[in-house]
């Protein structure tokens, strides 16, 4: 499938040829989905950028289904579909082309983010604040972590609940402190209630607890990171390990990511030497079936 021009006639504003085109392509898209990518209770179809994104699927959302790659990126298509649409001001049009993003790529946090705005537009802040919050635990990068906390601040702030916006306000600050979003939110915190400043940060982070956020972003992401860093690295690329390192350290700080390293590599040692040791086994049992 190329949505290549389709999206430079985007890049372009030329919304009068974008949007048909795109129509076209998710009407024929969908007839294929009809025909080739039927979910059952057995098998899950995506279209996952790369393997990281596979193996935080798998590990966050323990889906116990075969997960199928699709060749055509479905997510990339709705989205841009959904971008067209946000351009005329269609946003409900937009909300249902940006929730099949999500549906084909669910671990990208930018549809999340992009598709929380959405309801927000349509006045659902309770989707608003659930989207958001589904992004810590999903969040590869700080920035989309800190923009999630940033949103949750602001849902807080509207409910009255101060601490709880504190909370996150010092968490997003912590993880992207010159994001526009961070910005804002401090900004207003400042502005309408200075006196949640004078709280201790495990009164803030405490209250987060209690209203059911996680005062950091997922562990677990931090982990699938690390480990396709040490596969990058043993197939050569360096810079692909470099740069999902450099992702997970944003996450959960430098001292937290050398901890996992090391267990990671601890982990691929043991891995290693009892391959080793059940490879030797077996050769030693064939030596002795020859003889």
């Amino acid at each position: 499938m190329d949505i290549a021009q389709a999206e430079a006639y985007l890049a372009a504003g030329d919304l009068a040829q974008a949007t048909p085109l795109l129509e076209r392509l998710v009407e024929l898209a969908e007839e294929y989905i009809d025909a080739e990518c039927k979910t059952t209770d057995e098998v899950q179809y995506f279209s996952f950028a790369d393997a990281f994104e596979r193996l935080a699927y798998r590990r966050i959302e323990r889906d116990p289904r075969t997960l199928v790659q699709v060749d055509a990126p479905f997510d990339r298509l709705y989205a841009a579909l959904a971008f067209a649409y946000i351009c005329q001001q269609d946003y409900v049009s937009a909300r249902n082309a940006l929730s099949q993003a999500v549906r084909w790529n669910p671990m990208n946090c930018a549809y999340r983010l992009d598709l929380a705005e959405l309801f927000r537009a349509l006045d659902d802040t309770q989707e608003w604040a659930a989207l958001s919050h589904s992004v810590i635990e999903r969040a590869s990068d700080a920035r989309s972590a800190a923009r999630a906390y940033a949103n949750l601040g602001e849902f807080f702030l509207d409910a009255h609940n101060a601490l709880a916006a504190s909370g996150c306000a010092r968490v997003a600050q912590r993880l992207a402190p010159q994001d526009a979003r961070v910005e804002a939110l401090v900004e207003r915190m400042a502005t309408e209630r200075a006196e949640a400043a004078e709280a201790t940060d495990e009164e803030a982070l405490a209250e987060l607890a209690t209203q059911g956020v996680d005062a950091n972003p997922s562990a677990e992401i931090a982990i699938c990171l690390l480990m396709c860093a040490s596969d990058a690295a043993a197939a050569g690329d360096r810079n692909e390990a470099t740069q999902l390192t450099v992702r997970a350290r944003g996450l959960i700080g430098d001292e937290a990511c050398r901890a996992l390293v090391k267990l990671i590599r601890e982990s691929d040692a043991e891995l290693a030497a009892e391959r080793a040791d059940g490879a030797a086994a077996a050769s030693g049992a064939g030596e002795v079936d020859h003889a």
